[in-house]
């Protein structure tokens, strides 16, 4: 199966600071893949760097065998929710309808037929009752969905998602969580930033484990490994460990 994600010595810098150092790695297609660390490990980074959202000072990465501008269209990207102005002041239904719009072209405006897929996306994630709401009036969770189904709306065939279990109730991240591996059947690829160790078995099948530099990716059998969990987590491995996470 080809790769459909491939990161070639990828290596970002803040202020002179390397966050990021020679990161390789690829991924298939229909995978639902966790990115995690520590705190400060770069993952958000990584997840920015591969995006474009952030300057590289070197590497490459390819999306099916096309460059970041090529695939652009076909990428969604959920960002965390702390980086998103929730006072701005747009209804449910139009925050959604944003997602269409990689798919417009220049100087297209949505259509009536866009405005019924924005309502579906909605309705997938269990939100049209809220289509009018403003989006700042929201709960965490319905907020994250409300941002899940702007990324549906696009069509990607790409999704990168920043901590979006983060803060949320249960029914939201169950929601969540059963939509993406939806996408994952569909032949997806998904990238999701996540920090809660003790779910990572249960929600993905691939990991790639960072700090700053790549520690292993791969499953997660061969991932989350106490040899390789000590090399990222270093003094927070104990804790870990005395949790269960790796029993």
């Amino acid at each position: 199966m080809k790769n459909s994600i491939e990161v070639k010595h990828l290596s970002t810098s803040y202020y002179g600071q390397e966050a990021l150092q020679d990161i390789n790695f690829s991924a298939g297609t229909g995978k639902l893949i966790g990115i995690i660390g520590p705190n400060g490990a770069g993952k958000s980074t990584l997840m920015k760097s591969m995006l474009g959202l952030i300057p590289i000072d070197e590497g490459q990465i390819s999306f099916a065998g096309m460059t970041l501008k090529e695939a652009r269209n076909k990428i969604a990207y959920v960002p965390q929710r702390a980086a998103i102005d929730w006072d701005f002041p747009i209804i449910v239904l139009d925050a959604v309808l944003l997602g269409t719009y990689p798919n417009l072209g220049v100087f297209r405006r949505p259509k009536k037929a866009d405005r019924e897929w924005a309502y579906e996306c909605l309705k997938k994630v269990g939100m049209e009752d809220y289509s009018k709401r403003q989006i700042g009036e929201l709960s965490g969770g319905q907020q994250q969905r409300v941002f899940l189904a702007r990324a549906l709306a696009q069509k990607a065939n790409f999704f990168f998602l920043d901590e979006p279990l983060v803060g949320i109730d249960v029914t939201s991240e169950e929601l969540i969580m059963n939509i993406l591996k939806s996408l994952r059947d569909e032949g997806k690829s998904i990238f999701v930033v996540h920090h809660d160790l003790a779910k990572v078995e249960e929600y993905f099948e691939d990991l790639v484990l960072l700090n700053k530099k790549l520690i292993k990716s791969g499953t997660v059998k061969n991932v989350l490994r106490p040899e390789l969990m000590r090399e990222a987590y270093k003094a927070q491995f104990s804790l870990l460990d005395s949790m269960g996470v790796f029993s």
